[in-house]
């Protein structure tokens, strides 16, 4: 079973909610279908998501982090992401960057690309859940939209797991409020760690092994970094239930995420795209 924990590439899951929208765009009219992208910056994959007028959403599109993009071309990824979707010009957009220094080339080029300020999740911004975060200024804009999500998607108490360059645990209470979390390095992270503190261990495929007991280097390093991810959030979630005093639905998402739901003990829902959705909800919450 393999895990791919690493961007690969652009990737995109579309509709046909925007059908003939090419020609929408080249003949855009007042009344022209309004979208709203929702841009999720993360350490190393960007992912966009359309959302359509009626708030559904209508596809989506990723590809690698830049750590020196520039507003231009920051604009050039948004507007090729729009055009691969086959949507509208977007008249609206909201942002969540956890990289500091391309925040302000995010939020230059969203502008740029929708004709309006963008939203960009931080302090300040209308969110509907309350945060108990000794300083709410120090969580993540992507935890934020995580949590906002799954409350709204599954209720509360619910637990997130989010898989990335960390691998993140958000705790949303029977309240259903924001009660902090845990901020672990991400599998492919660890991977990459092991290899270079260790001169003889090599780089690994990110896939689960066919047995716990390694014959081979490169089996035994799988089985430590694959499956004791695994073993680690199974852990933490039962660490993280004993906490609440009450079983939760366990929500994953993020890199790999169907293929780790698959190799932890605890039943899970899969939801790939919990982040964009949050930052719609967010959206709509502070729209003018």
């Amino acid at each position: 079973m393999n895990v791919d924990m690493e961007a690969a590439g652009a990737r995109h899951e579309g509709s046909d909610t925007w059908s003939a929208a090419a020609t929408a765009r080249a003949a855009a009219t007042p009344s022209t279908p309004s979208c709203l992208l929702a841009v999720d910056v993360g350490n190393t994959v960007t992912k966009f998501g359309v959302f359509a007028k009626d708030g559904g959403l209508a596809g989506t599109w990723e590809v690698t982090t830049s750590e020196r993009c520039t507003a231009d071309e920051a604009w050039a990824q948004a507007a090729r992401a729009i055009d691969m979707l086959g949507a509208p010009e977007p008249t609206s957009a909201i942002l969540s960057c956890v990289v500091p220094s391309l925040a302000e080339v995010w939020r230059s080029a969203l502008g740029k690309l929708c004709g309006t300020r963008a939203c960009v999740v931080g302090p300040g911004l209308k969110t509907g859940i309350r945060m108990r975060y000794d300083d709410p200024s120090e969580v993540g804009s992507d935890r934020v939209a995580d949590a906002v999500a799954a409350r709204e998607t599954y209720g509360a108490p619910v637990v997130v797991v989010d898989l990335g360059t960390t691998t993140n645990i958000e705790v949303v209470d029977e309240s259903g409020a924001f009660a902090g979390g845990i901020i672990a390095p991400g599998v492919a992270l660890g991977a990459r760690s092991l290899t270079a503190a260790a001169a003889r261990l090599p780089m690994i495929e990110l896939r689960a092994p066919e047995r716990v007991i390694g014959r081979s280097t490169r089996s035994a390093m799988q089985s430590g970094v694959v499956l004791g991810e695994a073993a680690r959030i199974d852990g933490l979630l039962d660490a993280v239930m004993d906490e609440l005093g009450t079983d939760a639905p366990v929500v994953i998402t993020g890199d790999g995420a169907a293929q780790v739901a698959a190799l932890i003990f605890h039943d899970a829902a899969v939801d790939e795209t919990l982040t964009l959705r949050g930052l719609h909800h967010i959206w709509l919450r502070n729209r003018r």
